[in-house]
């Protein structure tokens, strides 16, 4: 039975994660380090069900720890590595940069090592549509060139493309890069907008908008993203020397204005909006071409922006009785 390492193995994505290659009876070995970003509570309910799944292993640690990674390596026979654990979001980034390096580089480079040292032969790392910054040609393809980042989190998740690339040259590792386009649904992280949004909504407080309302987005639902995981580690697994970088989205970019709308229309609430100025690092849109991901994986979204919100809200109903 292949064993899949999942880093950030209790958050948002890797959760779901989890659940779907616990389905398919795949053995998973998770670690993270639960950090007070949002509410640790959070992460532990993400991941109860599964404390007792034979197949499942969980390390409470940090990708910092040089020793706690190799002994996780050194106790588990892994077969493919799934990086998904960094410090997130583009604001916070702007507001402590140091801390971003660290983790997003440092912690990256561990994991990195780790896979060297013990010979795992396929890696999957998340990297995210932030690297394109604010280019201006759209979609945004995975040629494009990246150099100009307009924040320190969107700089961590190009450097390890860059690093990525050393370490598949001079070790032979497979390594996919998955460009994940704004991700949402269940267990969304409650700093993002539309959990953020759907909240204040229930409570009838205002909804603070950056902007006209005309920066847009491309909403990626979970499912989709974790599908395009799945076929990546089936991608690595049945081929040789791979490096790529890939992006998943839904190539179909939504207005703030109109993610509003959909929010208000699905809890059936009238939003009171608030306009707010842009904020420092936000970029005006962004919008995944995701041909070569069709090409290579045959990957293929699944959910439209409104069953995705709707799905979103029924979970958020269940989950926090407002």
């Amino acid at each position: 039975m292949e064993v899949y390492f999942i880093t950030g193995g209790a958050g948002f994505i890797g959760s779901n994660l989890t659940e779907r290659l616990l389905n398919e009876g795949k053995k998973v070995v998770v670690l993270d380090n639960f950090c007070d970003f949002y509410d640790p509570l959070i992460k532990e309910n993400n991941i109860k069900k599964y404390i007792e799944n034979e197949n499942y292993k969980l390390y409470h640690s940090d990708i910092r720890n040089t020793q706690e990674i190799m002994k996780i390596f050194n106790e588990n026979k892994i077969d493919v590595v799934i990086h998904l654990a960094a410090m997130a979001g583009v604001r916070p980034s702007i507001e402590n940069p140091v801390l971003y390096q660290e983790v997003n580089g440092i912690g990256t480079q561990n994991i990195l090592e780790a896979v060297k040292k013990y010979s795992v032969k396929n890696l999957i790392m998340a990297s995210s549509s932030s690297v394109y910054g604010n280019c201006k040609e759209v979609p945004f393809r995975e040629d494009m060139v990246v150099d100009f980042a307009i924040s320190p989190y969107a700089a961590t998740k190009k450097a390890n493309e860059v690093m990525a690339h050393v370490y598949h040259n001079l070790n032979n590792i497979n390594i996919i890069m998955l460009r994940f386009f704004t991700v949402y649904g269940p267990r969304q992280r409650p700093d993002l907008a539309i959990n953020k949004f759907t909240r204040l909504m229930l409570n009838d407080e205002e909804i603070p908008m950056y902007g006209d309302g005309s920066t847009s987005r491309d909403y990626t639902y979970v499912d989709d993203i974790v599908d395009g995981i799945c076929r990546s580690c089936d991608y690595v697994s049945s081929h040789q020397n791979v490096y790529e970088i890939l992006n998943i989205g839904s190539n179909n970019p939504i207005s703030l204005k109109e993610m509003i709308t959909v929010i208000g229309k699905v809890l059936g609430k009238t939003p009171r909006i608030k306009e707010m100025p842009m904020q420092a690092g936000d970029v005006d849109k962004t919008f995944a071409d995701i041909t070569k991901a069709k090409k290579l994986l045959g990957y293929e979204p699944k959910v439209s922006f409104e069953e995705g919100i709707k799905r979103f809200i029924s979970w958020y109903l269940e989950n926090y009785k407002n």
